[in-house]
């Protein structure tokens, strides 16, 4: 029978499941499969596996759970296998690799961050501080532009804000990188400007937190930081 996949853990985890229930509906039994130094925490899948929420929460408790008794390799929403003995035979076959995710890990929550600029802002400060913007924007304020002004302030525009956004990225990953064991960056959407997962030693935790909250506080109130944390480290797995 298919089996759904939560995480992986070293066989010296305690593994407090009591209470916690596994995706489906019904909610299907957690229960452990082990070879080796190895344990991976699965139940039986469900046939209609979708990202439902009660399903996504269900896969999120037992990431917590075992996070907070220990090192914990957490595998992505709707990971699955043949069966039981396909589990064990890929816990063998990868025991070394994922023994040193595991030893990598030790220790490490990952935060996740997101920031934003308000764009009328973003827009009024390249304004000010552009001699050529301003001033295609006032000819065109006072009808006496070309015909290509438009275009040609647009196209200054973008090219202002993604040198400023990248330059805003670089600062912020610059002032917390020391406080992080790793991180992975991804293509920021909508109108952020950076989105950037930290490794974080819980004896760097408390520097991280207050190293973010300051640069926030000091990027000032057009700025949106948005840090979601402690979560299972997925980005280093």
């Amino acid at each position: 029978m298919p089996v759904y996949i939560y995480s992986i853990t070293g066989k010296q985890h305690p593994l407090h499941l009591d209470g916690l229930s596994g995706v489906g509906a019904p909610s299907a039994g957690l229960r452990t499969v082990t070879a080796g130094p190895l344990c991976a925490v699965v139940s039986d899948a469900p046939e209609d596996l979708r990202p439902k929420r009660r399903d996504v929460i269900a896969h999120q408790e037992v990431q917590k759970r075992l996070m907070a008794d220990g090192t914990v390799l957490p595998m992505r929403f709707g990971l699955l296998a043949e069966n039981d003995e396909a589990v064990r035979l890929a816990l063998e076959q990868n025991a070394e690799d994922y023994s040193d995710r595991l030893l990598a890990l030790e220790g490490c929550v990952e935060y996740h961050l997101k920031a934003s600029q308000d764009e009328d802002a973003l827009l009024r400060q390249i304004l000010r501080e552009s001699d050529v913007a301003r001033a295609l924007n006032d000819e065109i304020r006072a009808g006496t532009a070309g015909p290509d002004a438009s275009l040609r302030l647009g196209e200054l525009v973008t090219q202002e804000v993604q040198a400023r956004q990248e330059a805003l990225a670089a600062g912020v990953v610059e002032a917390l990188r020391p406080f992080a064991r790793k991180l992975e960056s991804s293509q920021p959407t909508g109108s952020d400007f950076i989105n950037v997962s930290f490794l974080v030693t819980v004896k760097q935790e408390e520097a991280f937190l207050a190293s973010e909250l300051s640069v926030a506080h000091q990027m000032g109130d057009d700025f949106d930081f948005r840090l979601n944390g402690r979560l299972p480290p997925y980005s280093f797995v």
